[in-house]
């Protein structure tokens, strides 16, 4: 019996791990029939070989292969189904060579465009005629010959431009340049725009330079009246500023190229900037040459020391600020390298925390004057003069002539006492007289310290004080006190003893003594009886 029992235990024990094994294998099969498919790994979206997989990329195709010549290729970017798609190529080239705005850099070169409402449509400027204005429009289609959507230049835009191409071939120039310096291109600019960047800017220049030299006389002897000298009237970044100016008029009046207008209209942004932040480096130096001059003498040196490096950080962030400026200029997110300098402050931040915690306390110590070289203070257990105020720590030059090195934040955080800094000078001492000294002698004593006190001239008068205050031990105590109108702590012991030898004769004059600490013993004459 015992034999069959443990042999049907096997068998149940067998079925039940047969049934477990069955349902684990049912449920994950049906876990898997019912999961959705894994996501298959998406295949990079296609690029057009010619760029024309954005807007910006087909703009620039486009204008790049008409400026080379290559009217056939430039056709390639145009939405239209004309036979004569090189003429009208070379047809739209000159109209948008002449008439686009320059503001290539403005044009998306996102996939979708600029703007999420028409994701298949991008203006990339207006062109200005006598027959209308029309705008630059690049549109997205899909053709069956390419494999992905590209952007293309839309018919409406081509049937506008070929309304104003006669009008710009007749009006260019105006017959002043000869037809060659036109036609000829050199580099994929025409001659006449060569010779207008090599002759026009320097004779802008030159003029700014002639008109600074013209107005510096004149100007400058108002400058003489109040008391100024001014080499020149118009700096150099002035004189930038001036070309950009007259450049624009310039560019605004002459059919130059489109090629000549973004790169002045890029360089005048730059000139702009760079003026702008020179301008604002040269504020720096001004304000810190205003702090400077508003700051204690014997505190200029460290305040020097500071704002020079707070204007050399001033400068630093400007420069960066016209960096970042020039990047989105160009089209370039800065906004990786921002976060990495953010990430890489907060850690340089982190690490010099207690340098620069006493950088700032050394700062808040040299503003607020709390500290200036050359005063002596006590500080806990140091006593000593100030000797440098640097922007990590000050020295202290102690009394054994050694120096104590204090981090600024130490200072910022503890109670100072500072000894130079009194404007006058505690004279306190209490004189014993002996008891042997007759009231008619001690009120002598008394009336003759406080005249010799009143009278003297490097004594405070309402401050004199001179009192009989108690019946001490040993003596009769008179408390003298006044202070004293002393340069330094030197001349203050010469006042002193003046005054204590002025002390000691009015005591002698009285027919009295200074008390020494004494006990009297009195010993009671007792007789003793004998019997």
């Amino acid at each position: 019996m015992t034999a069959r029992r443990a042999a049907v235990r096997r068998l149940i024990g067998t079925c039940v791990c047969a049934a477990a094994v069955a349902v684990s294998v049912i449920a994950a099969e049906t876990q898997q029939a019912g999961a959705p498919p894994a996501s298959a790994p998406q295949p990079a979206p296609w690029t057009d070989p010619l760029g024309r997989s954005t807007p910006r990329g087909a703009a620039r195709g486009f204008l790049d292969a008409a400026r080379g010549g290559d009217n056939t290729r430039a056709a390639l970017y145009l939405n239209t189904d004309r036979r004569d798609e090189a003429d009208v190529a070379r047809k739209l080239f000159v109209v948008l060579d002449a008439r686009l705005p320059a503001r290539l850099v403005k044009i998306s070169d996102e996939r979708d465009g600029s703007d999420p409402a028409t994701p298949d449509r991008e203006v990339a400027g207006t062109i200005e005629g006598t027959t209308g204005s029309a705008d630059v429009v690049l549109e997205r289609v899909q053709r069956k010959s390419e494999p992905g959507p590209i952007w293309l230049i839309s018919q409406t835009t081509i049937t506008a431009a070929l309304r104003q191409y006669d009008e710009i071939v007749s009006s260019r120039w105006n017959g002043f340049v000869p037809a060659f310096l036109i036609s000829t291109r050199m580099g994929g600019l025409r001659l006449v725009d060569i010779l207008a960047i090599l002759i026009g800017f320097p004779l802008l220049y030159l003029a700014t330079v002639l008109l600074n030299r013209a107005l510096t006389p004149l100007i400058g002897l108002g400058f003489r009246a109040a008391g100024s000298q001014r080499q020149s009237v118009l700096p150099a970044s002035a004189r930038l500023l001036l070309v950009v100016i007259a450049g624009r008029w310039l560019l605004s009046s002459l059919p130059l190229s489109l090629a000549v207008r973004q790169m002045f209209s890029t360089l005048a942004i730059v000139i702009i900037i760079a003026t702008i932040a020179r301008l604002l480096m040269l504020l720096t130096g001004e304000v810190e040459r205003y702090v400077l001059g508003r700051i204690a003498l014997t505190n200029r040196g460290s305040a020097a020391l500071l704002l020079r490096l707070l204007r050399r950080g001033g400068d630093l962030l400007i420069v960066f600020a016209a960096v970042i400026a020039v990047l989105f200029l160009f089209g370039i997110d800065p906004t990786p390298a921002l976060a990495g300098l953010g990430v890489g402050g907060i850690a340089v931040a982190l690490a010099a925390q207690k340098t620069l915690e006493n950088v700032i306390a050394g700062a808040s110590i040299i503003f607020d004057q709390a500290v200036r070289v050359g005063d002596f203070l006590k500080m806990g257990d140091v006593q000593g003069t100030v000797d440098h105020i640097g922007l990590r720590s000050t020295r202290i030059r102690t009394l054994d002539r050694t120096i104590v090195s204090v981090p600024n934040s130490q200072i910022a955080n503890v109670s100072l006492e500072t000894i130079s800094a009194r404007d006058k000078f505690w004279l306190h001492h209490v004189v014993g007289l002996v008891y042997e000294t007759t009231p008619a002698q001690l009120h002598e004593v008394v009336d003759g310290i406080r005249d010799l006190l009143t009278n003297h001239p490097l004594v405070d008068p309402p401050s004199v004080r001179v009192r009989f205050i108690r019946l001490g031990a040993f003596s009769l105590d008179v408390d003298v006190f006044a202070y004293l109108l002393a340069r330094d702590w030197n001349h203050f012991l010469e006042i002193q003893e003046q005054l204590l030898f002025g002390i000691t004769d009015i005591v002698s004059r009285a027919g009295t003594s200074i008390a020494f600490p004494s006990q009297t013993t009195y010993v009671a004459n007792t007789t003793v009886g004998v019997k």
